[in-house]
């Protein structure tokens, strides 16, 4: 009997996450309280992978949105300058490409992959400090092609960033 109550409350949200609407899988499911039931992994990393640098990269097909981890935005304090690469530019991992500017440091962005950037994030020129509100969403810097998806396996997971993290304190 709770088993058919619970799949009737996903099911009321079934399609709310199939629609047009740009609502994320986790907002969803933390609107109807169903994360607890369904994740025991954080919603915002679950499918992130770090850098030693602190940078983060989410791959979608052979598409990699790049950012900072809160770890570095919290660092950096309030971003008011974001300088990024134009698109078509050809990275390595570990070039820089661009640079973070706050109030009280200043700090070089490193790619964690080998590919092109094919987007910026315009939002950042107006509004830098998304970086600091939302650094795992709309904070996002670039989008880059991704060359040899075999790079990903040198780069951490959640778990091992967390570690990495917990080290440098």
């Amino acid at each position: 009997m709770a088993m058919c109550a619970l799949f009737r409350r996903f099911s009321a949200i079934l399609p709310a996450l199939s629609g047009a609407v740009h609502v994320s899988r986790c907002q969803t499911l933390q609107k109807t309280n169903i994360l607890r039931a369904f994740s025991t992994t954080s919603c915002l990393t679950e499918a992130l992978r770090f850098t030693d640098k602190h940078e983060w990269v989410r791959v979608e097909g052979s598409i990699g949105t790049v950012g900072i981890s809160n770890y570095a935005q919290e660092a950096l304090g309030d971003v008011v300058y974001c300088g990024l690469p134009e698109v078509g530019t050809k990275l390595q991992p570990m070039d820089e490409f661009g640079a973070l500017e706050s109030v009280k440091a200043a700090s070089e962005l490193y790619s964690p992959l080998s590919g092109d950037v094919v987007e910026i994030n315009t939002e950042l020129t107006e509004n830098p400090n998304l970086v600091n509100s939302s650094c795992y969403d709309r904070g996002w810097l670039i989008k880059m092609t991704i060359e040899n998806p075999g790079e990903l396996e040198a780069l951490m997971d959640e778990t091992a960033y967390e570690k990495y993290v917990k080290s440098l304190e």
